[in-house]
């Protein structure tokens, strides 16, 4: 293993080994409490440019599973068609792995999808210069070659545009009673496999758009905005679109006519509270776990959330024809907004998790139900 060094903007260095691809990179250093789903935090397109930290210690020890896709194009265990992350940085990499679906192990993946690993961090300690100072930038260099130094941008980058599909995709649900099933929108800004497996097996059909695409030109009962990575404030184009989405459904409510709803999830949050009227603002290093415990606003209902985002919405800003619908319990930022009238609500955190719990997933369930 050849030795490297993580270098962050305010200076700090922390020594380890390189177990992955071997090139030096740059990005946004984050930590993940999580305890367990690289596979799927690695897929999740909402890791674009970053460098992953992840606080268990462990990290390696049960492989990486089969890349298989199925018949619908969706792979059966990843997020994404590839990693996303920038690099993963762990404290203890097992170069031994055991699982009965493991077929390659976490190090030989990396090397396979070109992104750089590296093993012997301080995690614990990188995590507490991170929460003390917020997340920064940061570069992983190897030590014998000191004058390959990469560089990056973070902040004002259009991560969304990088991940978003590029052409409309669509997916017949399998699990359909209907000869015509609903038909659901969804604002690709970065989305998770998850959250399109959630909608097929509740039997609708998925039509899948690019992050700035028109969508209020096509014939569809329900509107569904994903996850995705980096700025809000960079997706000007969804936000403009949803504004007319969200003034045409009024307009129809004027003539007694059916609203369709509409549902966010992470990003999806943030890019309806834009349209709504609302600010959004930068966590100091982020919510990245799968224990985030929230409430539901006007509620004694608690639930345990997982969760990978940078920004939150202020909810102070919300017109007054919005409310919050969920509050995080930890620091008390919003996560989830949701309409006094109309059948539109989105949720900060991952009712789909992949990893983590499905104590919310309910919310597809009444998302489908109203369609």
């Amino acid at each position: 293993m050849r030795n490297v060094t993580l270098l962050l903007e305010d200076g700090t260095a922390f020594h380890g080994k390189s177990f992955g691809y071997e090139k030096p990179v740059a990005g946004e250093v984050v930590f993940n409490t999580a305890m367990m789903g690289y596979p799927e935090s690695l897929t999740d397109p909402s890791y674009a440019g970053q460098l992953m930290a992840l606080t268990y210690p462990l990290v390696g020890n049960y492989g990486v599973p089969p890349f298989s896709i199925e018949e619908n194009g969706i792979a059966t265990f990843m997020e994404s068609e590839k990693i996303h992350a920038e690099a993963i940085i762990v404290s203890d990499y097992s170069e031994e792995y055991s699982h009965w679906n493991a077929k390659e192990s976490l190090a030989d993946w990396l090397k396979r999808e070109q992104v750089p690993g590296i093993t012997g961090i301080d995690t614990r300690q990188l995590t507490k210069v991170l929460r003390e100072h917020g997340v920064m930038m940061g570069k992983i260099l190897f030590d014998d070659e000191p004058d390959n130094i990469p560089t990056a941008q973070y902040e004002g980058v259009n991560y969304i545009a990088k991940v978003s599909c590029k052409e409309v995709v669509r997916y017949q649900s399998n699990q359909s009673s209907q000869n015509t099933p609903k038909k659901v929108l969804l604002v690709d800004c970065g989305v998770k496999n998850n959250i399109i497996r959630c909608l097929l097996k509740r039997g609708v059909e998925v039509i899948r758009v690019p992050w700035n695409y028109d969508f209020n030109t096509l014939d569809f009962d329900g509107l569904f905005l994903a996850n995705g990575p980096g700025d809000p404030d960079t997706a000007t184009d969804a936000v403009e679109n949803i504004k007319t989405f969200l003034a045409e459904e009024k307009a129809k409510a004027a003539k007694g006519e059916k609203v369709r709803p509409c549902m966010g999830i992470c990003m999806g949050n943030q890019l309806l509270s834009k349209a709504a009227g609302a600010k959004i603002y930068k966590l100091k290093y982020g919510h990245r776990s799968h224990n985030q415990p929230v409430q539901q606003v006007g509620t004694n209902r608690c639930f345990i959330t997982s969760q990978n985002h940078g920004y939150a919405v202020d909810s102070t800003t919300l017109p007054s024809d919005w409310e919050p619908l969920f509050v995080n319990m930890n620091d008390g930022s919003n996560e989830g907004i949701r309409h006094k009238k109309y059948p539109w609500f989105s949720a900060q955190f991952h009712p789909e998790a992949t990893s983590g719990p499905v104590d919310t997933e309910f919310m597809f369930d009444e998302f489908v139900e109203i369609l």
